[in-house]
């Protein structure tokens, strides 16, 4: 049964990953700073699914969530850097308080978890990363969001760098940089947005990306959008 560890796990599309996974029959560690709304999902998976409290924001969280897996000696063969922060503010108005966190969230708590955790993925490993189509080299950028998308660009800079780093290891790091779906994040950054997909939809695709895709792709930062902005 394969380890699959999945970040920001409480909700959207990370707990209709997790959902997902177990559903599969995937062995599933779900990570989040509130774990209150995973119970039921643990109730019903009890052999399959485990809680572990991560806030990507605290240092000594993170590396207490490493050191749960060191101390029960388990190697992963699948991690979804899931969790993210949104900011919907003007260039001028972020603070630097805010822009801390988003950063901590998107990109700094994803380095620190995995360089703690590479020592326990297996051979062929796969590390995704989930970024933005508003961190994606090129596309329509929007005002209001200049903490989240350049966060996101740096999550897809971090993903070639980490291949480069492991090129002689069969470990495979890939981003997938999604468009919009309609999540309780997204709605709080912009209230009465209708997305085009829901979390049940994307994590299907993520789902099988996650599992599959390190067999062709290494080092990949690929658009997964329904526009072509």
């Amino acid at each position: 049964m394969k380890n699959i560890l999945v970040t920001g796990a409480s909700r959207g599309v990370g707990y209709a990953l997790a959902s997902k996974f177990l559903s599969e029959g995937y062995s599933v560690f779900c990570a989040s700073r509130n774990l209150k709304p995973l119970q039921e999902l643990e109730q019903k998976h009890q052999m399959s699914c485990t809680l572990i409290r991560l806030d990507l924001e605290e240092e000594e969280s993170i590396l207490s969530a490493a050191q749960y897996f060191k101390e029960n000696a388990i190697q992963l063969d699948i991690v979804v850097h899931n969790a993210g922060a949104i900011i919907n503010k003007p260039f001028a108005d972020i603070t630097r308080k805010e822009l801390e966190m988003c950063y901590n969230v998107n990109v700094l708590g994803p380095f620190q978890i995995t360089q703690n955790l590479v020592p326990l993925l297996k051979e062929d490993a796969h590390v995704v990363f989930i970024s933005s189509m508003g961190g994606f080299q090129g596309t329509q950028k929007f005002p209001g969001l200049t903490a989240y998308s350049s966060s996101k660009s740096a999550v897809a800079s971090l993903t070639e760098c980490l291949q480069e780093e492991f090129k002689e290891t069969k470990l495979a790091f890939n981003c997938i940089c999604l468009g919009a779906i309609q999540t309780e994040m997204l709605a709080n950054a912009f209230p009465g947005y209708q997305a085009p997909l829901n979390p049940e939809q994307i994590s299907e695709y993520i789902c099988q990306f996650s599992t599959t895709a390190h067999r062709y792709l290494k080092g990949k930062v690929l658009p997964v959008s329904l526009s072509t902005p």
